[in-house]
């Protein structure tokens, strides 16, 4: 004599497909709306490269942490940010002939001189980075 009839069988098998199913599809859309945390950086300073190789209007992404950082020589100086987008964590590219930074998910621009939101949806500017010139070479974060 079995355990399970075939119609108990065939019902928690299919109640088991049903949650397993309900797993794989809500677990991307959850993590989608609610990234995991973007503040997991480095404490040392992180090596851009010599300022040499990063001429105006030019920029660099590098890893920093966990995500990555933008540097970019504007015609103020070097400035910083977290690469991240502030809409939904895409990863943002400076564009040279808008001279801004732009995120390719949604079509939000980011002012290069402060990281904040000239349009789209980006509620909120980009993260700044401290980053300073020491004997030639370009460093992000830390205590540099």
């Amino acid at each position: 004599m079995s355990i399970f009839t075939r119609r108990e069988f065939i019902k928690l098998s299919k109640g088991f497909l049903t949650v397993t199913g309900l797993a794989v599809i809500l677990g991307p859309v959850i993590a989608y709306f609610y990234p995991s945390s973007l503040e997991e950086t480095p404490s040392d300073p992180v090596l851009v490269g010599p300022e040499s190789e990063l001429p105006p209007g030019e920029s660099k992404t590098v890893r920093f942490g966990r995500y990555p950082a933008i540097v970019i020589n504007t015609s103020e100086g070097l400035r910083a940010y977290s690469a991240v987008c502030t809409h939904f964590a895409c990863i943002v590219k400076w564009d040279p002939e808008l001279y801004e930074i732009a995120c390719p998910c949604h079509d939000g621009f980011f002012n290069p001189y402060n990281g904040e939101v000239i349009s789209g949806p980006p509620p909120t500017p980009l993260e700044p980075i401290k980053v300073e010139v020491i004997d030639g070479d370009i460093f992000v974060g830390g205590a540099a």
